[in-house]
């Protein structure tokens, strides 16, 4: 009985730092897009916002939480340069500001309109210190309060739209449902989050007295199971409120104002205040798990040199002042490095599964640095880099329409390092090192 608690414990926990301010956004607005599509949407939104992330936390677990053993069969360089991105990103740059951000527009300011969005982002980063201030409490403390709070909202709107839907899903002019919810996905960060999540969640399972490394493993994948069954649920629930939206609002809404006016519609003044708490706890979750994340993280790449308790107080400071650029400066500010640094990470997750079967690690290289160099264009192009004769190239590629232009090159980077080093016995790991 104490096993399935802490399953279920930490299950729920690493659902409630995974549902967060993108997580609650997306999926109404691509339901929208979608309308009578929004099954096929929600597939390739699903294999972004809950695959990825779930096999990420499975191939983590194996490699003891430690982003380390994950990425350094690339190169140690390259490791500790992708785990400062990737923590970045998740972190003070984009996803912990963007909840603080997301709180304010969509959780206060609808009800308390006068109150200035300082003192919000203010007392909402102040909350999340409280709970981060002491790590060993942190997987506690969101599993058995904050999110049972979460999930009751999101139940009570998910409910009343599919008991009486606002309208009827209408066939839009949505172009390749699947890629594009595929890569609308990225905004969730689930998959790079699920890279350094592993880390808080294992050590979790060992404060709880499980010590032996294979049942370490299989209590995270059973909790790793269950916050990928309520993201099942919330994410095809939100978006099939979004579809049943596609004849009531134009696809040139904002994504909070989408949301909002779902919730109001079906619940009235009440659904203002459900959503306001179904918001504020969504995004204090995410952000309560980030900011833990990001402090382990530096603390240990500087060797202990700043405390744990140093970082997270410079992360919430400088989160709370990003989070007032507001939500859509911020997911426009992310579109750029999601687009390069989120194929890097898929193929990694994908070499990682079968690692056990790549006898030659050089072949991490080939595959990784050519994903790389490709989504590394479509990066800049999507940050306004005029790169159209590259691009032209890279649009005749195999499933570039589909949104995967890297994935042949990377398939031929991966065979191409695999043969070359091997028929000429170049150990590139060693000659980085020397």
């Amino acid at each position: 009985m104490k096993k399935f608690n802490d399953i279920l414990v930490i299950g729920l926990a690493l659902f409630a730092m995974f549902f967060g301010a993108g997580n609650l956004i997306f999926p109404p607005y691509i339901g929208l897009l979608s309308g009578d599509k929004w099954f096929v949407s929600l597939i390739g939104f699903l294999l972004t916002g809950i695959g990825l992330p779930l096999v990420g936390i499975i191939v983590m677990a194996k490699n003891d939480g430690e982003f380390e053993k994950f990425a350094s069969k690339v190169g140690t360089k390259f490791s500790k340069i992708l785990g400062v991105v990737i923590m970045l990103a998740i972190g003070p740059l984009l996803a912990i500001p963007r909840t603080g951000a997301t709180t304010y527009e969509m959780g206060v300011k609808p009800l308390f309109p006068n109150v200035s969005p300082i003192l919000a982002t203010t007392v909402f980063f102040a909350i999340n210190l409280y709970f981060v201030i002491n790590p060993s409490s942190v997987i506690d403390k969101i599993g058995k309060i904050l999110t049972p709070i979460l999930l009751l909202m999101l139940t009570i709107i998910i409910a009343k739209g599919i008991i009486s839907p606002i309208g009827e899903m209408q066939s839009t002019a949505i172009e390749n449902p699947f890629s594009r919810a595929f890569s609308e996905g990225y905004q969730t960060m689930d998959a790079l989050a699920s890279t350094v999540f592993a880390g808080i969640v294992i050590g979790s399972v060992v404060a709880k007295g499980y010590k032996n490394k294979k049942e370490q493993i299989k209590l995270t994948v059973f909790s790793a199971l269950i916050a990928a069954s309520g993201l099942l649920l919330v994410y095809g629930g939100l978006m099939y409120l979004g579809a049943t939206a596609s004849a009531v609002y134009s696809t040139d809404i904002a994504k909070t104002i989408l949301t909002i006016n779902i919730t109001e519609q079906l619940l009235g003044s009440f659904g203002k205040i459900a959503l306001g708490l179904a918001v504020a706890f969504a995004c204090l979750t995410t952000s309560v798990g980030l900011t833990a994340t990001a402090g382990e993280f530096f603390s240990k790449l500087t060797n202990n040199k700043i405390s744990y308790k140093a970082v997270v107080i410079l992360v919430t400071v400088f989160s709370a002042v990003v989070s007032n650029f507001g939500v859509e400066m911020i997911v426009k500010i992310a579109v750029p490095l999601l687009v390069t640094v989120y194929p890097v990470v898929i193929v990694l997750i994908a070499l990682n599964i079968f690692d056990d079967f790549i006898k030659n690690k050089n072949a991490y290289k080939g595959a990784v640095y050519v994903t790389l160099l490709i989504s590394l264009v479509d990066g800049l192009n999507s940050a306004g880099v005029n790169l159209s004769t590259i691009q032209n190239i890279l649009s005749r590629l195999p499933f570039a329409k589909a949104g995967f232009a890297w994935l042949l090159p990377a398939i031929l980077g991966f065979s191409i390092a695999s043969v070359i080093t091997t028929n000429n016995k170049i150990d590139i790991d060693t000659k980085d090192a020397a």
